[in-house]
């Protein structure tokens, strides 16, 4: 078999790899009918603009390479004699169930022959292997088009050969996955030796594959066992162009079920006889024939629990040279079985997670920030820490099996019995909640509810309170943090504030039939649309708002945290993002704001609330916060006083937490006598003692060197947060620069005390 011509392709760059094999063309049938005729002249057409396929390609490889024949059968999406086997939509589940396990028994009887075709083939001897590999490596290079969104039929093979290659190796793997002395023969110089991976894991060129870290050096390779390598790297490979895109598939492809059937139902139309419906839901039933088979699940979570291992084994610069989709597909594959646990739970349970949590978090942590800096793979492991290792209890997937998130040998969540990650991850999901900054508008608000989650679960738990401890030692760091939920409470709070009524608008139009019917279809489509965006938008930030708000509550309890939160630079940002958001939702009647299905959007204005008064409650006692509250343009004591009348009829708040939000008007009415006394006092200050920018007298002045400019500490400090420039000139500048003006300071001292001496004796001749 081995020494059959076609039993790989041609080498890369030989005449023949270039010759192109032109698709056969359609031949009409005898006597075909009318619709026939009209699908050949279609099919001719196609045929006339296709360009065949090479024959060092996907198509070539199962089309005319012997193990590509054997390979290429499965259970295509696309095809009608799978589709066909699941004709109506409306069937109920024990129906669609049972089609479909009666297709994947058969699909796994012709999997394991498959499979021991090539154990045999490999076993057969040192050339018989060779061979096999070697057509292994061809097929692997010619699919590197597989991840893209929509895979060229005429370069790629079809997803059904790819599924198979990635079960077939996976089987080559199963003896040392469970082995730690031939697991420990994988060798990490493999995707650094060419000669050995064929190309592969090129490192440049077209077809390079992107490493983990920016370094470009390679590692020797002096394997103790070649074979092992080989089956470890190539399926990891395997599953990237093979369950990884087929996973992404299908979800999307869900995506897609779910708008078709909302569209249907705006204008009332029958899912039932929908022709793209019912295609799109065929085509669901067909792909989870392959995609739930449950062995082949089991196998793909026990190699990713390998994979995990061996890159915890390596060093800083070891792990920079892996491949970056090593750690991505992992995270997909994670990922994509928590989002179906609600329509096959069981495919997680019974396995152990204990090393992908440990590669996590070694990830994650401050040592190995530096080293992965693709920002959207980083928010992926936050993810994965979510949705798969949040205790079942708090999770937000109700339908992921219990036991995934348990360390079998302690009995308790990996979270909490893990000893680096009781270290190491509190502060490295603060770092995370900045870095995702860079993901995208809707994607970040996701990632942020997530890590937001995850900290509250942490704070919950002694084990992680002497890492938040340590969070407030390093106040830079966590200034940073602070200011960036203050500033993103603020503009959700806005836009949320903004499309809710929008929202309801649009719906009360949809509602109404004379009035939608009076409408053009443009006008209809407009409303339409801006509804959606309104949705998605609302969507995406309540639950991030809600949470935020929460966070800034639980940390707060904290004393450390509450004093870092009174610093200068701090206190004002505070108190104007909590007053405007106060603003927002008492003010504007925002807790009378009506939408149909609320929950929909975790809109919870009453609980809002309650947090919101509960942050205050936390701070009323201070005297920083009484002056900064009643030094805001934000402050409205008509409103805080209908506040705490609100959270006393709706009882948000009890015992001392009431007490002080109660007390807190009448503290910040004693406050603003002193403030307005500031003033009076402040009135005819010199100019020189003014801040520039904010117009008010300066309590310790600072030099801007860049400039040339004196403004208030507090102020650049504040400004510096989310601006790393000179506000006079632009030029970078960073908060060590500045230095105290040290004359000026001792000037405007000397002045406030003579004012205040000129005060107290007019006060004694009064």
């Amino acid at each position: 078999v081995i020494l059959s011509p076609n039993f790989t392709l041609p080498a890369p760059n030989s005449s023949a790899a270039h010759e192109r094999v032109a698709m056969p063309a359609p031949v009409l049938p005898p006597g075909a009918s009318q619709q026939q005729r009209q699908l050949f002249r279609v099919m001719q057409a196609m045929g006339r603009n296709s360009q065949g396929y090479l024959k060092r390609s996907g198509p070539a490889l199962e089309k005319e390479t012997i193990m590509g024949l054997i390979l290429r059968l499965g259970c295509p999406r696309d095809d009608p004699s799978v589709t066909s086997a699941f004709p109506n939509v409306m069937a109920n589940l024990e129906s669609v169930e049972k089609t479909a396990d009666h297709q994947r028994r058969q699909l796994v009887v012709y999997q394991d022959t498959c499979n021991n075709l090539i154990r045999s083939l490999v076993t057969a001897g040192t050339d018989a292997r060779k061979q096999v590999m070697q057509w292994i490596m061809d097929a692997l290079l010619v699919n590197i088009g597989a991840t893209a969104m929509r895979p060229d039929p005429s370069k790629v093979s079809k997803p059904t050969t790819l599924i198979n290659l990635s079960v077939a190796l996976l089987k080559l793997c199963e003896p040392f996955m469970g082995n730690d002395a031939k697991a420990d023969l994988i060798d990490q110089g493999f995707v650094s030796s060419p000669s050995n991976h064929g190309g592969v894991f090129a490192i440049s060129g077209d077809e390079s594959v992107p490493r983990l870290g920016e370094t470009k050096s390679e590692a020797p390779y002096n394997p103790k066992n070649t074979f092992i390598p080989q089956c470890f790297f190539f399926a990891a490979r395997s599953l990237h162009l093979g369950i990884v895109p087929l996973s992404a598939f299908y979800l999307n492809l869900l995506r897609n079920i779910n708008h078709v059937h909302h569209e249907i139902r705006q204008r009332n139309g029958d899912l039932q006889t929908d022709p793209n419906f019912n295609h799109l839901v065929s085509m669901q039933r067909a792909v989870e024939v392959t995609i739930f088979l449950e062995d082949m699940i089991a196998s793909t979570l026990r190699f990713c629990n390998l994979m995990a291992r061996f890159l915890l084994r390596l060093d800083g610069s070891q792990l920079g040279l892996m491949p970056e989709h090593f750690v991505d597909d992992i995270c997909e594959i994670l990922l994509f079985l928590a989002k179906v646990t609600r329509i096959k739970p069981k495919l997680m349970q019974g396995h152990d997670y204990g090393n992908i949590f440990k590669m996590v978090v070694k990830l994650l942590s401050p040592e190995f920030a530096n080293l992965v800096r693709n920002y959207n793979l980083r928010a992926k492991l936050g993810d994965v820490l979510h949705d798969v290792f949040l205790s079942a209890d708090v999770n937000e997937n109700r339908h992921l099996p219990s036991t995934v998130p348990i360390d079998s040998m302690s009995g308790q969540p990996y979270l909490l019995s893990d000893t680096t990650a009781q270290k190491t991850l509190a502060p490295s999901l603060l770092l995370l909640y900045g870095e995702v900054e860079h993901t995208g508008f809707y994607e970040k608000m996701g990632h942020r509810a997530n890590i937001a989650s995850l900290l509250k679960y942490l704070w919950e738990h002694e084990e992680h309170r002497p890492a938040f401890r340590q969070i407030t030692a390093n106040k830079e760091s966590f200034i940073k943090f602070a200011n960036g939920i203050m500033n993103e409470t603020n503009s959700l709070i806005a836009s949320v504030m903004e499309k809710l009524p929008e929202i309801r608008l649009a719906q009360l139009q949809r509602a109404d039939p004379q009035q939608w019917a009076a409408l053009s279809d443009e006008e209809r489509d407009q409303i339409t649309s801006r509804l959606e965006d309104n949705e998605q938008n609302v969507r995406g930030a309540l639950p991030l708002c809600n949470k935020t708000l929460q966070m800034l509550g639980f940390l707060n309890t904290d004393k450390d945290i509450r004093n870092l939160f009174m610093l200068q630079e701090m206190c004002t940002r505070l108190v104007n993002m909590l007053l405007h958001v106060l603003t927002k939702l008492v003010g504007t009647k925002g807790l009378e704001l009506k939408v149909e299905n609320p929950e929909e959007y975790n809109f919870r204005p009453k609980e809002m609330l309650r947090d919101l008064c509960a942050i205050f409650a936390l701070f009323a006692r201070l005297p920083e916060f009484q002056t900064d509250c009643a030094k805001s343009g934000y402050y409205n004591a008509e409103l805080l006083l209908k506040s705490v009348k609100t959270c006393k009829k709706l009882n948000l708040l009890t015992g001392e937490s009431l007490e002080a939000f109660s007390d807190l008007p009448v503290l910040i009415e004693a406050a603003a006598l002193g403030v307005a006394s500031d003033d009076a006092l402040f009135a005819d200050a010199p100019d020189e003692f003014l801040d520039p920018l904010v117009l008010t007298f300066m309590t310790d002045p600072v030099f801007l060197p860049t400039s040339g400019k004196i403004v208030d500490r507090a102020t650049i400090a504040q400004h510096l947060l989310n601006d790393p420039h000179d506000p006079f000139n632009r030029k970078d500048l960073t908060i060590e620069q500045i230095k105290p003006a040290i004359e000026l300071k001792n000037k405007m001292k000397l002045w406030l005390e003579e004012k205040r001496a000129s005060e107290d004796v007019n006060m004694k001749d009064t």
